[in-house]
């Protein structure tokens, strides 16, 4: 039978129907398992498997540093109890103007059983956050609101070095003028700064299905 090509809104439908799935599935390889990156590869690899069987993508390189890349799209695996992750820094842009691509995150709570040796990976959320959302909430926030008040390219230079961007002045005063001209959109992740970007969830959690561009799926 000749696959289907993958889009967005298949990726998403099979998200929800993998994710509910997988949250009753006992697997003994995870038993006794806590290290967060190991769970989070043995869930990407198992997800990437369940598309391969009806669909043709684009397979993820070290080139284009996502999951997707003919559809721009990320994905993320969590545990509930600190849903976070890292993320390729490529500028300090990407904090004001959104990651670049979409996220498809999934949310894990894992149990052990002991009488039978495995490990239960009960997906609590599945959410796909579209690009258009990916910014810092907060940082995204007050740029708006100096935006609404009529600021000037000095003032928002001044907010990103305030906020510890790590940007210099060449570009902070480049960006500020692509504010004024075309404001950015409002963000919903927290984007701490590091040597690579890390991403916080808790907000798009409690937003998805309530925000424009933040996807409730499970």
């Amino acid at each position: 039978m000749a696959k289907t090509k993958l889009t967005v809104p298949l990726l998403c439908q099979e998200a929800s129907a993998f994710a509910e799935v997988e949250s009753t599935y006992p697997e003994p390889t995870l038993y006794g398992v806590t290290d967060g990156k190991a769970i989070g590869t043995y869930l990407e690899h198992k997800f990437r498997a369940h598309l391969d069987v009806k669909y043709t993508f684009t397979p993820s390189n070290s080139a284009s540093g996502i999951d997707f890349p003919d559809l721009d799209v990320d994905m993320k695996v969590t545990a509930i109890t600190q849903p976070q992750s890292s993320c390729p820094f490529k500028s300090a842009r990407q904090k004001i103007f959104g990651l670049g691509d979409s996220l498809l995150v999934f949310v894990y709570e894992k149990t052990d059983d002991p009488k039978t040796n495995t490990a239960v990976l009960n997906i609590r959320h599945t959410v796909f956050v579209e690009e258009r959302c990916t910014a810092d909430f907060s940082m995204t926030k007050l740029v708006l609101k100096h935006l609404e008040v009529g600021c000037s390219v000095e003032d928002l230079v001044g907010l990103m070095h305030d906020k510890n961007l790590p940007v210099d002045d060449i570009e902070a005063t480049r960006i500020a003028k692509e504010l004024l001209e075309a404001p950015c959109k409002q963000g919903y992740l927290t984007i701490s700064n590091a040597l690579q970007w890390r991403l916080q969830y808790a907000r798009v959690i409690g937003q998805a299905g309530k925000v424009d561009g933040i996807v409730k799926l499970r």
